[in-house]
């Protein structure tokens, strides 16, 4: 099993480490209910430096990257991010990920962590044009600082207005003496804040420096258990569970990534199911009657015919109901429908809701 950089200080803190796509992560410190609110309302830290990062470059890279990915990356301008999927060949996706921009002929690719050795191989298997491709996940950490308070905590190490910078851009700078960092406004909890790139050499140091600088906000170290109910609540797919190689884009509500104005991946296939529409749908859920939805209960109607199946469930924190996603047939898919999730065999009674659970204020 592999360790991130940081992983002697996240056992020194007390957390509870679990395996997780190859690595030795902290699952929780304190306590997911705790942690999570925390990010809510004020600052939290998230060591994801499992995930796997691609440079590529050359004067075809553009090229290679609006063959592989659904979403249209020639609207990338210089500091821009794209949230986008790899299609497969048989109608589902490869991976999700970010791709940033970092000059015209540069490209820099962020992917799951589980999935890091299957994107550099797919993404590798149309390379026809030459260009330098570098995996670079080994050597970098990824800090993921997340909460409200995130850019008074961060704006301290940094002379980059981070204020000023828009969702999904990113600046390469200095921050807490180290430079070349990548500070990117991007994350996976709905909660704000950042998304900060260094070699693995400085993450202790840029670890320590913004546990300092937020201090006066009562800053904590966050484990992957409040990270992915944070997501949930968001609505934001989780690959593995919410999407996988069997789910197509348009399934699971990904039609505003998946752009026709360009060739890609299975484009026929996939326009084809936008016009004709799908035989099932991923939708959000949230439980009427007690009961926790968990990944692969059955999803029935009223008579206890299975229309689907969750693929994601908990016990929402921040709303203080359990809630869940889940592919169902379409027909099903209307907001305010009825349902019921097998739970131990029982039916339990719950209604398709409107994503994100948490709905944004102002």
């Amino acid at each position: 099993m592999k360790n991130t950089a940081l992983t002697n200080k996240h056992i020194a803190l007390g957390a509870k480490m679990v395996p997780f796509a190859g690595y030795n992560m902290p699952v929780s410190y304190t306590g997911l209910n705790e942690e999570h609110q925390i990010v809510r309302t004020g600052v939290g830290v998230f060591d994801v430096s499992h995930m796997g990062e691609f440079l590529l470059k050359g004067e075809k890279a553009l090229d290679l990257i609006q063959q592989v990915t659904s979403n249209d990356a020639s609207k990338l301008t210089d500091g821009k991010v794209q949230y986008s999927c790899l299609p497969n060949e048989k109608g589902g996706i490869v991976d999700d990920l970010l791709v940033y921009r970092r000059k015209e002929d540069e490209y820099y690719l962020v992917v799951n962590a589980s999935n890091i050795q299957k994107d550099w191989d797919w993404i590798s298997k149309f390379n026809k044009y030459g260009v330098e491709m570098t995996d670079v996940s080994e050597s970098t950490s990824l800090l993921a600082v997340q909460g409200p308070k995130a850019i008074a905590t961060l704006q301290k190490l940094t002379d980059v207005d981070l204020s000023s910078m828009e969702y999904y851009s990113f600046t390469i700078g200095k921050m807490a003496g180290i430079n070349d960092v990548i500070i990117s406004n991007t994350g996976y909890t709905g909660a704000g804040g950042f998304e900060i790139y260094v070699p693995n050499k400085d993450a202790e140091k840029m670890w320590d420096a913004i546990f300092e600088a937020g201090k006066e906000f009562n800053i904590k170290p966050i484990g992957l258990g409040a990270r992915d109910t944070l997501r949930l609540e968001m609505g934001f797919c989780l690959y593995g569970n919410d999407i996988d190689d069997t789910t197509s884009p348009i399934e699971a509500g990904l039609g505003w990534i998946t752009k026709f104005t360009k060739d890609f991946t299975n484009r026929t296939a996939i326009e084809e199911q936008k016009k004709n529409g799908v035989s099932k749908k991923l939708v959000g859920f949230e439980m009427i009657d007690r009961g926790i939805p968990r990944h692969n209960y059955p999803i029935a109607d009223s008579t206890g015919k299975i229309i689907g199946k969750v693929t994601s469930g908990t016990q929402s924190p921040t709303l203080n109901k359990a809630i869940g996603m889940g592919y169902v047939q379409t027909e099903w898919a209307k907001p305010e429908s009825e349902i019921f999730i097998i739970i131990r065999e029982k039916p339990i009674k719950a209604r398709i809701a409107k994503l994100p659970f948490l709905k944004k204020e102002g």
